[in-house]
C-alpha cells in the first residue's frame, strides 16, 4: 500500500506555498519533503505538525493507494 500526498500538493498550490516553507517553518527536513514526494511513509508527527500548520486534517493531506499485484489483483 503507497501513500500519496498528492491532497498536501494541491493545498500548497491552492495557498501559494512551497515545499521549503514547510521546511522553514516547521522545521522538517527536505530528506523528509523528498520522502513525501517519493510517496513514502513519514512520521504521524511530521504529518501532524503540517495539519495544524495547514489548518486542515491528515486525510486533506494524505491517502493510501491500493497497489495491484502483477497479476491484476488487489
Amino acid at each position: 500500500m503507497a501513500v500519496s500526498y498528492n491532497g498536501l500538493w494541491k493545498i500548497l498550490i491552492d495557498k501559494k506555498l512551497q515545499r521549503k516553507d514547510l521546511t522553514e517553518q516547521l522545521n522538517i527536513s527536505s530528506t523528509t519533503i523528498a520522502k513525501m514526494g517519493k510517496g513514502e511513509k513519514v512520521s504521524m508527527d511530521v504529518l501532524e505538525r503540517i495539519c495544524r500548520y495547514l489548518n486542515c486534517d491528515l486525510g486533506d493531506i494524505a491517502s493510501f493507494e491500493i497497489e495491484e499485484n502483477n497479476d491484476g489483483s488487489k
